[in-house]
């Protein structure tokens, strides 16, 4: 398995999770990425059905199982889980950290909590540790 330290995030759907996050500012969005030929592609966005949803995300897991679905039926396969960040910094949390499933996956934060601009960084989590990989947009 190779290591990637940096990733390419076309424009097209960096604009589309920031947009996701901004006319959500008061709880966390959630959902799926998923790539063709390891070019992440499209973006399945899942209901955060958290009890609390301002501070925490939990995937509905009726709409994650159908993301899933539609996923491989577009020959596609998982890429990255992400999230947003209303009042936080775009760096995994605890609970981000002990909620990690994919290990495989790329996780993606989304900041709104940086002076009106905002941020997204990628992470490769696991239960203990969480390491940052460098994103750069592509056309």
């Amino acid at each position: 398995m190779t290591t990637q330290e940096h990733i390419q995030i076309p424009r097209k759907l960096t604009n589309q999770l920031l947009h996701l996050a901004q006319i959500s500012p008061g709880a966390e969005v959630c959902g799926l990425i998923a790539s063709k030929n390891g070019v992440p592609s499209s973006c399945y966005p899942v209901k955060n059905s958290a009890d609390q949803p301002q501070q925490r995300f939990q995937l509905d897991t009726t709409q994650q199982i159908a993301a899933m679905v539609a996923i491989r039926e577009q020959g596609e396969e998982l890429f990255a889980i992400y999230h947003s960040h209303p009042n936080a910094p775009a760096t995994p949390s605890a609970t981000d950290l002990a909620q990690a499933a994919y290990p495989e996956a790329l996780y993606l934060i989304i900041s709104l909590n940086t002076k009106g601009i905002l941020e997204m960084r990628g992470f490769k989590i696991d239960p203990h540790s969480s390491r940052e990989i460098a994103l750069s947009l592509s056309e």
